[in-house]
């Protein structure tokens, strides 16, 4: 009787199979887990011109929030759900872009949140407002 010698090689057909199966899923979910976009302009780019002034939100390094409202009036010290509100309330009167104009020194957080709160309260088209680099 013949003795059967032990194969001592790793079997990696199981482990490409659920590899496979593993990219496939991920491939199918990626596209659906985008929560939000946000159209930021590069260097250089030109923006397209909007009807109305935009209303500006500014956070200065502090963390204060202030509200431009065209070219001329300008709120400060605002918390933030009084600004959320009253940026619905400018919204609401015409369809105006809004744009948040932030500190350097800002933590990414602070901007973050209030990106949250505007978008949970419904405000359309916010923007990010950002200068050329020197």
């Amino acid at each position: 009787m013949r003795r059967r010698k032990l194969v001592s090689q790793i079997n990696v057909v199981p482990f490409i199979d659920v590899m496979l199966v593993l990219l496939i899923v991920f491939m199918i979910a990626t596209p659906s887990l985008r929560t939000g976009e946000i159209d930021l302009p590069s260097v250089g780019q030109t923006l397209t011109p909007s009807q109305a002034d935009p209303i500006e939100i500014t956070v200065k390094s502090d963390g204060t929030l202030s509200l431009r409202d065209g070219a001329d009036s300008v709120q400060g010290k605002l918390s933030r759900m009084t600004l959320v509100n009253r940026v619905l309330e400018l919204q609401r009167v015409k369809d105006r872009p809004v744009v948040i104009a932030a500190d350097r020194n800002v933590k990414y957080d602070d901007v973050v949140g209030l990106l949250g709160a505007l978008h949970g309260q419904g405000v359309k088209r916010v923007g990010l407002v950002a200068k050329e680099g020197s």
